[in-house]
């Protein structure tokens, strides 16, 4: 190998390495600003967002027709239990991993009453007469999201109001 023949394999051994690290390191690093940015720091309890607007935007690109409500949650301390209280229009339950990876996805079509979920780590034995919904994580910690349809000033006070009887707390 000439002089110049070794950098250039360098140079595409670092350029390769570079490019898998970018790949597979982006989406967590950008789900763990989305969990500080949605809960600040806390885990497994909902955060209503404000209302969109071009001023509020806390994760790019929301519809500015819905109401959303975030739990970034943890089941180090084992599951959490999600509770989702029915809406009058379209809504919709979404549970992503740690990586960013959409995993579970339940809507008003499915559940018109609502629903109530239990998230638990990969591979954990559901406790013994649960009514739940079990729903695997692929991860320690993710986030839950709930859109209810609000275009309007009222109706988004209405999701509000109704946002309060949702749960997302740790299931002792």
């Amino acid at each position: 190998m000439n002089g110049w023949g070794k950098y250039v394999v360098l140079a595409l051994i670092v350029a390769v390495a570079t490019h898998i690290v970018v790949i597979f390191g982006t989406p967590t690093v950008l789900m763990n600003v989305a969990l500080q940015r949605l809960g600040g720091g806390h885990y497994n309890a909902w955060h209503l967002g404000e209302r969109v607007t071009q001023a509020s935007r806390t994760i790019v690109r929301p519809a500015p027709d819905f109401a959303y409500s975030a739990c970034p949650y943890d089941l180090s301390n084992g599951p959490v239990r999600i509770h989702v209280t029915p809406w009058t229009d379209y809504w919709s339950l979404s549970l992503y991993a740690n990586n960013s990876d959409n995993f579970f996805v339940l809507d008003d079509r499915e559940a018109q009453n609502g629903v109530e979920v239990l998230v638990m780590s990969a591979g954990a034995a559901p406790p013994d007469h649960e009514t739940a919904t079990i729903v695997h994580s692929p991860s320690q910690r993710g986030i839950a999201l709930i859109r209810r349809l609000a275009p309007t000033p009222d109706t988004y006070a209405a999701a509000a109001q109704v946002s309060h009887a949702d749960v997302c707390s740790g299931a002792h």
